[in-house]
């Protein structure tokens, strides 16, 4: 069974073929996302960017919002015109094959899960993901991301892109183990896991025990994984 898995990002759209065991039978592609990113654009884009990736028997998506039974409602990173389109459906109209559709932070924690107790997600990029899982199960759609963090700032605020960008890298890393430190009571996870292409950034030292570093290639495998839970 060969999965394509999409994560359609704020900033980038990559795609690779997987075989059943999760292991990659291609190449890693990757195009910038369209602006405006609307449906039409981002498809479109999708389009161009599977061509050469061969043949595919099903297709799974990690969306950068909340998504209810395959359909997207909200996107802060792409357009308003996300609000309740049917992205499964679309996917499966103008590729022929089955679609699942979640968000992408939760998609990318069912590639690294041990699936024992809670274990958490966050997922370092344009914005901050984040997903939760209760002993292998996944508790959708939390955006914790867009939660207040102290006074009027959302975590967001303080640990996306554009932030590291500003603050530079020694003050961003120091926000990160903020963020992890104000977290950590509220769930009282086992483990914790720290994803996304500004992953690379953070500095391990200092990070708690229980906090992982991942490879943001890892977490397309939870493409694979989506259509067994």
């Amino acid at each position: 069974m060969r999965t394509l898995v999409l994560d359609i990002g704020g900033t980038g759209l990559k795609g690779r073929v997987l075989d059943g065991e999760g292991n990659a039978l291609t190449e890693r592609v990757r195009v910038r996302t369209p602006a405006p990113a609307d449906p039409e654009a981002v498809l479109t884009a999708i389009a161009e960017l599977i061509r050469g990736l061969g043949d595919f028997d099903r297709v799974s998506v990690g969306f950068p919002g909340v998504v209810t039974e395959g359909t997207t409602r909200t996107a802060p990173h792409l357009d308003a015109a996300w609000a309740g389109f049917p992205l499964a459906k679309e996917i499966e109209r103008r590729t022929g094959k089955p679609a699942r559709v979640i968000n992408d932070a939760g998609l990318h924690g069912f590639g690294v899960i041990e699936g024992r107790g809670t274990e958490i997600l966050i997922t370092l990029g344009t914005g901050m993901g984040f997903a939760l899982y209760v002993d292998g199960h996944y508790v959708p759609n939390i955006e914790l991301g867009h939660h207040p963090f102290r006074k009027r700032q959302k975590y967001e605020d303080r640990i996306s892109n554009e932030v590291r960008k500003k603050v530079g890298k020694r003050r961003w890393n120091t926000r990160v183990r903020g963020v992890i430190a104000q977290i950590a009571p509220i769930f009282n996870h086992r483990k914790l896991y720290l994803g996304g292409g500004n992953a690379r950034h953070v500095e391990a030292e200092g990070l708690p025990r229980d906090v992982v570093l991942i490879d943001n290639v890892m977490g397309l495998r939870g493409g694979v994984r989506l259509w067994s839970v």
